[in-house]
């Protein structure tokens, strides 16, 4: 049994197959990547129970696997598509060598490298359960060119290469966005109650995306209310659906913003504290090392 203590997260896919019951382990120098399935998993294989703090994207042309999101079991088979998203336990299974491609992304990439509001055109994303899509030959062959393309300019030397990845997996998402949209057991996981999880993602996401929050702007109850919802009942349905609680999502979206502004930009420690909405910058580095262990400026100099 795998209890919250021995369950791994990992923020990229080479520390997870860093673990050799899980894959061929795997170079990575970016946030995004793209790999043969064949290649990484060249035998049967059964993963661990884990989290993976980034989206997945695996074509599946030919072989026999599972995979499972929290308490679901899915199957696969020829010509499937599937994705996953952060913040669910998962495992998956190989029980016969599968052929095609796993892309994976962060979240930092797909707003810096597609567009910084990536979750309003691509909304499917925020789906926190989504089935298998099983595709016929002509739609899941469009989105095979074009993860063998990718795959090929991924591996070039390219001054331009992130560029034309970038581009190709821009077509890649709009191709999945498309086929999602008319399968309909897609449309049932994506309209059913997920609705207050999606609505609570899109409500977190818009909130940071100005210069600085509002005192109270990342309350559990603000959004609660702004889908007119009790708390108490919010807080529920995001915990259930999730696994994760409204408040422990707040938390990681805080620390992830952050992170990116330390690294990314060279905004004073201060003035990064009070665009998150924290009175006081002690508050911030009280709040930042409890989270990653280190305080904001130790993090800026790693």
């Amino acid at each position: 049994m795998n209890t919250k203590s021995n369950i791994k997260a990992y923020n990229k896919l080479s520390d997870l197959y860093k673990d050799e019951r899980v894959g061929q382990s795997i170079m990575q120098d970016a946030d995004f990547t793209i790999h043969r399935m064949e290649i990484v998993h060249n035998k049967p294989v059964q993963s661990p129970v884990f989290r993976a703090n980034y989206f997945s994207f695996v074509l599946i042309e030919k072989g026999k696997s599972f995979y499972t999101i929290d308490d679901h079991k899915f199957h696969t088979k020829p010509h499937t598509l599937y994705f996953t998203n952060p913040g669910h336990l998962k495992s998956f299974g190989i029980e016969e060598v599968v052929h095609g491609f796993i892309i994976t992304s962060s979240e930092e990439y797909l707003k810096e490298h597609i567009h910084a509001t990536v979750f309003d055109e691509f909304s499917f994303l925020l789906t926190e359960m989504v089935p298998p899509c099983f595709l016929d030959k002509t739609r899941f062959d469009e989105l095979q060119h074009l993860g063998e393309q990718i795959f090929e300019e991924q591996n070039k030397n390219s001054a331009l290469r992130h560029k034309i990845v970038s581009s190709l997996f821009m077509v890649f998402l709009l191709k999945v966005k498309e086929f999602l949209m008319q399968d309909n057991s897609f449309k049932v996981a994506y309209d059913r109650d997920s609705e207050i999880v999606n609505q609570f993602k899109k409500d977190l996401e818009s909130t940071f995306r100005s210069n600085t929050l509002k005192n109270g702007a990342l309350q559990v109850s603000t959004f609660a209310e702004t889908q007119q919802l009790h708390p108490a009942y919010f807080s529920t349905v995001i915990k259930t659906k999730t696994g994760i609680s409204a408040n422990k999502w707040i938390q990681d979206k805080t620390v992830t913003e952050a992170q990116a502004l330390l690294s990314k930009s060279t905004t004073p420690v201060k003035e990064i504290a009070y665009r998150l909405g924290f009175n006081e910058p002690t508050h911030f580095s009280k709040f930042f090392k409890k989270q990653t262990g280190l305080t904001p400026n130790q993090y800026r100099k790693q």
